[in-house]
């Protein structure tokens, strides 16, 4: 039996970022959507599964309540017919879904994990994925993060703390890819 196509964990692009960025708060990375619609073309042309994840905020303020415009899901990246979309209420796209469930099932044993943001619900996400037993690959050109301010009041750009969230999954949790390399993969199949 040939191995199930890797799947594409596409988590959280969704429009409260780009209304982050406009309030003034700097992210790294600025092709990543760029990367992520390559992404989707190629699991869409190999006809290989995606699963889109949606955050849902809880809290009053959220920029992600289903109510508010930045829940939305940024057009360039949205689902096409037969692609679910998985809504979760915490970082992880694991917990309180069925994600785990539907690629059992499916049989799938590779994920292909891009979007939003790296240290957050990707990172969460990676983990998991990979405490999981799945192959994970995480996509460095098509995550990204903002700038932040640690407990200790020092700033950190968010190039550094992308950098330091994938030196932190790298080899544990998840291989580091590009979007080209995931690309080729599906060439060389």
């Amino acid at each position: 039996m040939p191995t199930p196509l890797p799947a594409l964990i596409v988590v959280d692009v969704q429009r409260a970022f780009d209304e982050w960025e406009a309030a003034g708060k700097r992210r790294n990375n600025p092709d990543a959507v760029a990367r992520i619609v390559d992404l989707l073309a190629a699991f869409r042309t190999s006809r290989a599964p995606i699963f889109h994840i949606r955050h849902e905020g809880t809290r009053p303020n959220s920029s992600f309540l289903p109510s508010r415009s930045g829940y939305a899901v940024k057009d360039e990246a949205r689902e096409q017919g037969g692609e679910p979309v998985i809504v979760k209420r915490v970082n992880s796209a694991f917990i309180g879904t069925d994600l785990e469930a539907r690629l059992r099932e499916a049989g799938i044993t590779t994920l292909v994990i891009c979007g939003a943001t790296t240290n957050h619900c990707v990172e969460t996400t990676t983990r998991m994925a990979g405490n999981l037993g799945f192959d994970a690959r995480l996509v460095r050109d098509a995550t990204w993060t903002f700038d932040r301010i640690g407990p200790d009041g020092d700033a950190h750009s968010a190039e550094a703390i992308h950098a330091m969230t994938l030196s932190n999954l790298n080899g544990e949790f998840a291989r580091i890819v590009t979007t080209a390399d995931v690309i080729a993969s599906f060439a060389a199949k």
